[in-house]
């Protein structure tokens, strides 16, 4: 079978470590059509839309899609940078990625964090994210109306917001469904009954976010209770952050919203060896993007000194979700084969080998 797969290189070492990854592709023998489509920084500054709608219907005519990584500025970055026939627009940079999360509600974020260096404390756990609501839900406004200010409850608390000139105050709302919770905190314990896990841990703050993080919370209780052989705990945020540290041991799946999530996953890669060697899912119900999850290094981009194996193991991902789990097993045992034995290491993992010596290596061992 021969599957169509959209390949979204994107700005800085996006292209290099999605080459790196075709290369090793290719190699295991899989087969599929890339069709490559235009996104970010560029995209942005020449024509006002770091996902043009071309690259929409490349994603919506494929299977999946593959994703290098992205460059994403501030408003006022992104603003000055625009050309200068745009900039009267009224365009609003919005990250791509975030974009593709919601045009085709790819709502669970899937980390997986593994030890693969020989670090001291063994680490082996999933993160699975909310990926499309919190506050990543785009709801803010600055400047502020003084009418608004003195509609919210947060003003009768804090009486110095009254004070606030509009310009000196912005909000962001933390936005969080029953339907959100009920679908992630589902596809989490799914994913720990699928992979034999044994924990799925709730990671919330709702002793002080007591509307949001009460509804999480009271949700995923009510889920819990459908999968009475997992065990089902809670976590706040910090001191989950803190014992990931202590004992990661005790975490097997991660479920949590969109910002506890994003933090967390990545201090896992850095438990596991950094984000050189982290893959990540964006799935939905139809459709998914696989990328890795470190940026888009311009400091190093086009050195060819980029570390492919995070791009690597998002493609293995990639072939799980096809159906195509025994190239996947082979995939990821011949990274952590690489990994293991020390020979090839890039300089983020403190060597000193090329992108395309580390490919190399990965094809080696997949043999």
């Amino acid at each position: 079978m021969t599957y169509s797969i959209a390949w979204l290189g994107g700005d800085g070492i996006g292209p290099e470590v999605l080459d790196a990854a075709r290369t090793v592709l290719d190699a295991i023998g899989f087969r599929a059509e890339y069709i490559p489509a235009d996104i970010g920084w560029r995209y942005w500054c020449e024509q006002g839309n770091p996902l043009p709608e071309r690259t929409v219907q490349v994603l919506r005519s494929t299977r999946c899609a593959m994703f290098g990584a992205i460059t994403s500025k501030p408003a006022s970055d992104a603003a000055r940078e625009l050309a200068p026939h745009l900039r009267e627009s009224g365009r609003t940079y919005a990250s791509p990625i975030v974009q593709m999360r919601r045009q085709f509600n790819l709502y669970a974020n899937i980390r997986p964090g593994r030890t693969l260096l020989g670090e001291s404390k063994p680490v082996d756990v999933i993160v699975v994210r909310e990926n499309t609501e919190g506050l990543y839900a785009g709801l803010e406004v600055h400047p502020t109306p003084q009418s608004l200010v003195g509609a919210l409850d947060a003003a009768r608390r804090a009486p110095h917001l009254r004070e606030c000139a509009p310009e000196d105050l912005a909000l962001s709302v933390r936005v969080t469904t029953r339907t959100g919770c009920q679908r992630i905190v589902a596809r989490a314990f799914e994913l720990a009954q699928s992979l034999g896990r044994k924990r799925v841990t709730l990671v919330e703050k709702a002793n002080v976010l007591r509307a949001t993080g009460g509804l999480m919370t009271e949700v995923a209780r009510t889920v819990a209770e459908r999968y009475p052989r997992i065990e089902f705990r809670e976590a706040h945020i910090d001191t989950a952050c803190m014992d990931l540290v202590r004992k990661p041991g005790e975490f097997d799946v991660i479920v949590a919203e969109n910002l506890f999530g994003d933090i967390l996953s990545d201090l896992v890669a850095g438990l596991t060896g950094g984000p050189g060697i982290a893959p990540s899912a964006n799935i939905g119900d139809h459709y998914a993007v696989f990328e890795p999850v470190h940026g888009s290094a311009p400091d190093i981009a086009g050195r060819g000194v980029a570390n492919p194996c995070a791009a690597v193991l998002s493609a293995a991902m990639m072939l799980e979700w096809l159906g195509e789990r025994a190239l996947a097993a082979r995939l990821q045992a011949a990274v952590a084969t690489v990994l293991a034995r020390g020979e090839v290491r890039t300089p983020d993992l403190g060597g000193s080998d090329s992108t395309k010596r580390m490919a190399t290596a990965i094809i080696a061992a997949a043999r």
